[in-house]
C-alpha cells in the first residue's frame, strides 16, 4: 500500500494490547495513531501509563504517544479492541455506532447471531453478517470478533479435517499457558509446581465458540455445526503456547474408515489463503511435526511467526476414531495476531475502504 490505513488500540496498556503494538509496528498496511486505555492511563505517555512486558524494545514513537480516554472521539476508523468483557460491552458498540470497525478480541459479543466470529482460514464467509449490524447501515461501523484462545488453535486443526471427512465427536483437554491470563496472572504460588483445572468460563467458550466457527451461514444467521464436543481446560506452568489434546470421531462423508494419511494429507493441503498476500496469513496455517514428542511450546509456538498450528502424536483412538496434540501460540495466533489478519481479511474483501 502507498499509504498505511490508520489505527487506533483499545485497552493498549494491557498484555494483548503491547502484542498489538509490537506486532503492528512494521506492518506494512497499519500504522497505530490512537491508543487508548482507562481513566488512570489517559492523558500519559505510554511509556509513563504502561508498563512493557515483551521481549522486543517499546518503540519510541509509540512511548511519545500520549494515551487517549477510552471513548469514540478521536478514535480512528479501525480499532482493534482487547479489554475485559464488562467494558467491551459499553465500549465497542459506542465505537461502532461512531461509523469505527471494531475488531475484538473480546468475548463480549462473540456469540451475537449478526456479529461475526471469525478465522480467516476457516469462515471468511461469515465476515458479511457484519451487514446484518444497524451500525453498518446507519454509520458505516461494525463490530468482528476473533474466537477465544483455546478455540483458535483447535479450530484450525479441525477444519480441514470437518471439510473432508466431517465430524461427530470431539473430545479436547487444554494445557493453557499463564499468558492467557493477562498481566501479573496467576500468582506464581499457585501455579509454579501446579496444574489448575479450573479456567473460568473457558469450556464453555471453547464448546460453543468451536461449532460456531465450524457452522454454515444461511443467510443472516449461523447454524451451529451439529457435533457433540467437551471441553477439559487447565492452566499449566508455561509462559507462551496452549497445547491441547484432541479424540475425534470422523463422519461418514468419505464412506470408509478415514485412515492417517487421509488425516495427513487434508492438513497438508489446507491453505485457503494462498494467493490473497496477506501480511500476516502462514504459508502452511496447519504444520505437521512427525516428531514422536512434538509439539512442544518451546520449541513450536513461533512456527509461522506464531500464526500457525502445529500438530503431532497422530494415533488411533481405542474410544473415538483418532487422536492428536496441537500447539498454538496463545497471545500472537490466539490474540492480536488473530485481530490483525482479521482486519487484513477485511481490507481484501473490500470492507474498510
Amino acid at each position: 500500500m502507498k499509504t498505511k490505513i490508520p489505527v487506533g488500540i483499545l485497552g493498549a496498556t494491557g498484555m494483548v494490547g503491547q502484542r498489538y503494538i509490537q506486532l503492528l509496528e512494521d506492518h506494512p498496511w497499519f500504522e497505530i495513531v490512537w491508543l487508548a486505555a482507562s481513566d488512570r492511563s489517559s492523558g500519559k505517555p505510554y511509556v509513563e501509563a504502561a508498563k512493557w512486558r515483551l521481549d522486543t524494545p517499546l518503540p519510541e514513537r509509540i512511548a511519545r504517544m500520549v494515551v487517549s480516554p477510552a471513548e469514540p472521539a478521536g478514535a480512528p476508523k479501525i480499532v482493534f479492541a482487547s479489554v475485559d468483557a464488562p467494558v467491551a460491552r459499553e465500549m465497542e458498540p459506542k465505537l461502532a455506532e461512531a461509523g469505527c470497525a471494531v475488531i475484538s478480541n473480546s468475548s463480549a459479543f462473540r456469540m451475537t447471531p449478526n456479529v461475526p466470529l471469525v478465522i480467516p482460514e476457516v469462515n471468511a464467509d461469515h465476515l458479511h453478517l457484519i451487514e446484518e449490524q444497524p451500525s453498518r447501515k446507519q454509520s458505516g461501523g461494525f463490530l468482528v470478533t476473533n474466537p477465544n484462545c483455546s478455540t483458535i488453535g483447535l479450530v484450525m486443526a479441525l477444519k480441514p479435517l470437518e471439510e473432508r471427512f466431517g465430524i461427530e465427536t470431539l473430545f479436547v483437554s487444554t494445557m493453557q499457558a499463564i499468558s492467557g491470563a493477562g498481566y501479573p496472572g496467576v500468582a506464581s504460588m499457585d501455579i509454579l509446581d501446579n496444574v489448575v483445572p479450573y479456567i473460568g468460563s473457558e469450556e464453555e467458550k471453547m464448546e460453543a465458540e468451536t461449532l460456531k466457527l465450524l457452522g454454515r451461514l444461511d443467510g443472516g444467521a449461523v447454524t451451529p455445526l451439529p457435533a457433540r464436543i467437551t471441553a477439559h481446560c487447565n492452566r499449566v506452568a508455561v509462559v507462551d503456547g496452549h497445547t491441547e489434546c484432541v479424540s475425534i470421531k470422523f463422519g461418514n462423508k468419505l464412506g470408509r474408515a478415514v485412515t492417517q494419511e487421509d488425516i495427513l494429507a487434508a492438513w497438508a493441503d489446507y491453505k485457503p489463503l494462498a494467493g490473497r498476500d496477506l501480511p500476516f496469513a502462514p504459508a502452511q496455517p496447519v504444520q505437521w511435526c512427525p516428531l514422536p514428542d512434538r509439539p512442544q511450546p518451546r520449541l513450536d509456538r513461533n512456527r509461522g511467526n506464531g500464526m500457525a498450528v502445529t500438530v503431532g502424536r497422530l494415533r488411533p483412538c481405542s474410544v473415538l476414531d483418532w487422536k492428536f496434540v496441537l500447539l498454538s501460540h496463545n497471545t500472537v495466533r490466539g490474540a492480536a495476531g488473530a485481530t490483525i489478519l482479521n482486519a487484513e481479511m477485511l481490507v481484501s474483501l473490500g470492507k474498510l475502504r
